[in-house]
């Protein structure tokens, strides 16, 4: 059930870029932020939905990871993913996130198994500022 949540998600980010820049052969970057390495049931998972939904791994889409092996490394990571210029950030756990909405007030921000409690709408107020995701 997440998963399909996840990735009707990332498709709305996703599907007006694809509208937006009707360039032949776009292939699109998905930036993958964790703190340490996913299972690899969530990444297959993950593959097959966007695979379903037209987005091949190697074709039109490419997922850049950044892993980081503590917290204290995420910041870095993120950065490395914005610095890759990836057309959106799919942050997976509760860390991750914070970290990448500073990393970046440009690209949007997906993300998954977010467990901290939410007392405000995720739109931080700053136009065209987005975090969407499954808690």
């Amino acid at each position: 059930m997440i998963m399909g949540w996840l990735l009707l998600l990332l498709l709305l980010l996703v599907a007006p870029l694809g509208a937006e820049a009707q360039q032949a052969g776009k292939v699109y970057r998905i930036g993958f932020l964790r703190n340490g390495p996913p299972p690899e049931t969530f990444i297959e998972g993950l593959r097959k939905g966007l695979r379903e939904l037209g987005y091949v791994e190697g074709q039109n889409i490419s997922i850049e990871y950044g892993l980081a092996r503590s917290a204290d490394e995420l910041p870095s990571a993120a950065a490395r993913l914005v610095s890759l210029k990836v057309d959106v950030l799919l942050a997976s756990g509760t860390p991750p996130v914070p970290v990448a909405k500073a990393a970046t007030k440009m690209i949007p921000i997906v993300f998954a198994l977010f467990t901290r409690i939410c007392t405000r709408p995720c739109r931080d107020g700053r136009r065209g500022r987005f975090l969407v995701g499954s808690f």
